[in-house]
């Protein structure tokens, strides 16, 4: 199984695919030009329990020797990082387990993925609409995972409208069901007629294909790498479109599991973070306003010199 392990300790996730190239493994090692890793395991073509796979790929993380500790991501859960925890101890996304038998103290980051985006799209329709609510505001979400379904919750408890698209035609009745929302076609869903179009599927979906046919004002989503070139960004700005950098948007769930790692995990001060991401969007954009600069251009400045500054036991904790 392919496991990819960037410079210096770093914290991020790993998912699990039936197939991937090694171009593609290599590319998305270039998309982690700040330090963090990605491990991405290759389901195997030969029959093997999911058991005895992600112990595998727990000898694996341990024999890193603490460079790279690993959390959930695409087709990862709690269970499978359970598994990994049996061979090693540089894993996070378990939590704890209360007398009642609840997860408590972390656990599956995909809540506070979605939550920190909700801040995060509150954040931009506040900047780009001039709106204080959601009400009426009509957002189109790409993929209806962990994180998508949750921000669906979360966001038709605001009062906003919905489309939804997903390549499973379960989660997209789901979603028609419980939320009252509009279904597209995924192939559409970027187009759609909406305020807000929300990538939380997987990433590259901002291209200088895509780009010309979007409708929507903000692009504000969880999905890592939504940009498929860093100047797909100036072509947002050009079609004054308000881009929600994704590595600062979907920030929640690494600030989980990243709490839970270290042991300050802390349900008051995880909301404190998760509303951060809102403001420190705020930040962004109001900055992009007055320098004209587009908003990736500025979260990666902003990402450079915070590391630059850091003393290396911060950059764990950051």
């Amino acid at each position: 199984m392919p496991l990819l392990v960037l410079r210096d300790r770093c914290r991020r996730f790993a998912r699990c695919a039936p197939s991937l190239a090694r171009d593609e493994l290599q590319e998305r090692a270039r998309r982690h030009p700040f330090g963090g890793g990605k491990a991405v395991i290759l389901a195997p073509q030969t029959p093997l329990s999911r058991d005895a796979l992600f112990t595998a790929f727990g000898r694996a993380v341990e024999r890193l020797g603490g460079r790279y500790v690993t959390a959930e991501d695409v087709g990862t859960s709690v269970a499978d990082m359970m598994v990994v925890a049996r061979q090693t101890c540089f894993v996070s996304g378990i939590g704890d387990v209360d007398e009642h038998g609840a997860t408590t103290g972390g656990g599956d980051p995909s809540p506070h993925t979605a939550l920190g985006i909700f801040h995060g799209v509150q954040a931009a329709v506040a900047a780009r609409l001039g709106r204080g609510d959601l009400a009426g505001v009509r957002i189109a979400v790409q993929g209806l995972g962990n994180v998508g379904f949750n921000l669906c919750t979360l966001l038709h408890n605001a009062g906003a409208v919905l489309t939804v698209a997903d390549v499973r035609d379960e989660s997209v009745r789901r979603a028609v069901e419980t939320f009252g929302a509009s279904a597209c076609a995924p192939e559409a869903i970027l187009a759609a007629d909406v305020d807000v179009v929300s990538p939380c599927a997987l990433g590259a979906v901002l291209t200088r294909q895509s780009i010309p046919t979007l409708k929507a004002s903000i692009v504000a989503g969880g999905a890592n790498n939504q940009l498929e070139t860093d100047a797909d960004g100036d072509l947002l700005q050009a079609r004054n479109i308000l881009y929600a950098p994704d590595y600062v948007i979907n920030a929640g769930g690494i600030i989980s599991v990243a709490l839970e790692y270290l042991d300050t995990y802390d349900a008051e001060d995880l909301s404190r973070r998760l509303a951060g991401i809102g403001a420190r969007l705020s930040g962004i954009f109001a900055e992009a306003q007055r320098t004209g600069k587009p908003t990736n251009v500025l979260a990666d400045a902003m990402a450079q010199a915070r590391i630059a500054s850091a003393r290396p036991a911060e950059r764990v904790a950051a």
